[in-house]
């Protein structure tokens, strides 16, 4: 029998952990193949260095990062940073998209949050739903938040509540792993403190994560 299948949907190495580590790591150690398909190289985070080097650096990072936290892999879709829009048109990303959708099988899908400000976060989101929109997908799609503390916009959706009290700490592991960019998540790490432990106080546990339905 296949393993049920998790898919993520982000736009870089470090999104995926930083708003569903916890639930990821669960997951796997429950025996769920968790794929994980990133946007963008992230060669833009360091504009002082060679962009192969960045590239090299972030993928080795966001490798190390799925092992962690017990992922099946990592697949690139090779957009460029802060043009997500325009090279989603170009490189036929919709249709990468519905065909990786459709040979994973997935039985829930994770994404981007309308609330995030980020504009390559925002463009994952609206790929996604322009997806969901024209395509019968038939499994679950939730958002999770990263530069968004608060989710306005979704407050009414229906909710999926994740006890990642046991993996919290293997969800910190997974984001440590991304060390050339410390700077930025230093400005992350404590609104993951926050959240994890908000959730849990109001779902009655030390720690959990919240996403909200997209279909």
């Amino acid at each position: 029998m296949a393993k049920e299948t998790i898919l993520v949907l982000c736009a870089h190495n470090d999104d995926q952990v930083l708003g569903a580590g916890g639930t990821l790591a669960k997951y796997a150690s429950e025996g769920k193949r968790v794929r994980t398909i990133i946007f963008a190289f992230g060669e833009k985070s360091h504009p002082y260095l060679k962009p192969e080097l960045v590239i090299e650096t972030r993928m080795k990072e966001a490798l190390a990062s799925d092992k962690i936290f017990g992922g099946s892999g990592i697949a690139y879709l090779g957009l460029e940073e802060g043009n997500f829009t325009e090279g989603i048109k170009k490189k036929g990303i919709k249709e990468k998209i519905k065909f990786l959708i459709k040979q994973e099988k997935p039985s829930k899908i994770f994404t981007h949050s309308s609330d995030d400000p980020h504009p390559d976060h925002n463009a994952t989101y609206a790929l996604v739903m322009d997806i969901l929109k024209k395509t019968k997908l038939d499994c679950e799609v939730y958002s999770f938040d990263v530069w968004n503390p608060i989710n306005i916009r979704q407050q009414g959706r229906p909710k999926l509540v994740v006890d990642i009290t046991k993996t919290f700490e293997t969800k910190m592991k997974a984001i440590n792993a991304h060390k050339s960019q410390k700077l930025a998540l230093f400005s992350l790490v404590w609104s993951v403190y926050v959240k994890a432990i908000l959730n849990g106080w109001n779902n009655n546990c030390k720690y959990a994560e919240v996403f909200y339905r997209l279909n």
